[in-house]
């Protein structure tokens, strides 16, 4: 729907605009390792920058911090801001500024305070009863309940939305349609991170004891339940906004047309992903070939990694802009007006090269690097050697994947796995690549 992705968009340009004009220039530490913490006592007087696939806090971090890894634990204290991506974000401490994490599976706890706002984007978002928010909360993703108390606002756009907390201001949520429960929880598909992640029913649930001190807006196309003597404001229903495609696609389409319209998509699907699959075995068979092996060598590495490597994106796109704009000002400032425009043009040129290499790596090859694996496999236990084939797995391969994330109602899940398990094999053959040359 075009007003989910104004919601995203809104969510990323906030967090955006807040990085790049509130934080102030200071002395920075850097750790990296495979495990990195910061132990009870310990005192980072400055900022502080991690790299490591866990990372515990039980210290204190006089700046911000900013941290990638796969685990994320923070019991200690943050006097600055909270940046993080990880496979789990769990925090138990204190932040006495913003927070803004990604990743899979976020995770607040009933001690936790954070002094300002907090943006999350994950699959599930998770505030426990006791924790304390000191600003607004903006959420996108799969799923989020909320038990803690926030002061100001709440903004969300999920699938699911569960509220059971205090919200001092008011609350917008554009959710998904109520459906009754089934299926598989969403941690069956997701590795070990040691949280438990919740199940959270589609649409907008409202606890009797939940308090909203200002309106409620959500997005439906059918009247809510709400318990009386919540919501201390109004209550307004919206009507979801379809594009002219969707309109299209649910009312001018018979049965039979929505069958025969999926399996020709489903067709091009295949032909896209086989004919530039041939191309890359060809041109590059030893990387499709060593990427395969290491998803198959470090699955649930991969998975988490893949989480990592898909938020580090938008840090990477932040940190390239925030450059752009201090080395524009430091010629201006200087009055070197060719650098100031020289600067800005290789920003946008850097940052739109890896928006590019991002779509080709997410929308291509980590799908032909999974079915080249997976025909290999399928073949091999059929005929022991078959598998060697240079088109045959391949064309096997292809077609599994593309059917998988062309299904109905669970197509976006295959998808989405499809590219975090490839992305995460991807970072891992990039970084032993980058651990061999030095």
């Amino acid at each position: 729907m075009k007003r989910t992705s104004k919601v995203l968009t809104g969510l990323a340009l906030i967090a955006l605009l807040t990085l790049t004009i509130a934080t102030p220039a200071r002395a920075f530490d850097a750790r990296t390792g495979e495990d990195v913490v910061i132990a009870a006592g310990e005192v980072i007087e400055d900022d502080l920058y991690v790299s490591a696939a866990t990372f515990t806090l039980d210290g204190t971090v006089k700046g911000d911090l900013a941290v990638a890894a796969q685990t994320i634990t923070i019991n200690g204290t943050i006097e600055g801001d909270l940046m993080a991506a990880g496979q789990a974000v769990i925090i138990n401490g204190a932040v006495m500024d913003d927070v803004r994490i990604a990743g899979a599976t976020l995770f607040v706890g009933e001690g936790a305070s954070i002094g300002d706002d907090l943006f999350g984007a994950s699959y599930s978002l998770e505030t426990r009863g006791g924790s304390q928010v000191g600003g607004s909360l903006g959420f996108a993703g799969g799923q989020a309940l909320l038990a803690g108390d926030v002061a100001h606002n709440v903004f969300a756009a999920t699938g699911g939305l569960e509220l059971r907390g205090k919200v001092g201001g008011n609350v917008k949520a554009e959710v998904g349609e109520a459906r009754a429960a089934g299926g598989p929880p969403p941690s069956m598909f997701m590795p070990p991170t040691g949280v438990t992640m919740p199940t959270v029913n589609s649409g907008l649930t409202i606890d009797p004891a939940a308090k909203i001190g200002g309106n409620l807006e959500y997005t439906q196309t059918k009247d809510l339940s709400i318990p009386g003597g919540v919501v201390a404001g109004n209550v307004t229903r919206l009507e979801p906004t379809l594009s002219a495609e969707e309109v299209a696609a649910t009312q001018s389409l018979t049965p039979l047309q929505k069958v025969l319209d999926w399996c020709l998509n489903l067709v091009r699907t295949i032909l896209t992903l086989f004919l530039l699959g041939l191309l890359l075995v060809w041109l590059f068979p030893r990387f499709v070939k060593k990427a395969g092996e290491k998803l198959q060598a470090k699955p649930w590495h991969s998975l988490g990694w893949g989480v990592v490597s898909y938020a580090a994106l938008f840090f990477a796109i932040l940190v390239v802009f925030i450059a752009m704009i201090l080395l524009a000002m430091l010629f201006g400032f200087l009055t070197l007006g060719k650098l100031t425009g020289l600067s800005v043009w290789l920003g946008l040129i850097t940052i739109v090269l890896l928006i590019f290499a991002f779509i080709l790596a997410a929308g291509f090859v980590v799908k032909i690097v999974a079915s080249d694996l997976i025909g290999k496999l399928i073949l091999n236990a059929a005929r022991p050697g078959l598998g060697e084939h240079k088109i045959w797995p391949l064309l096997v391969g292809v077609a599994i994947i593309a059917i998988l994330i062309s299904l109905p109602f669970v197509g976006w899940l295959f998808k989405a796995l499809t590219i975090f398990f490839g992305l995460g094999a991807l970072w891992l053959l990039g970084r032993e690549a980058l651990a061999k040359s030095q």
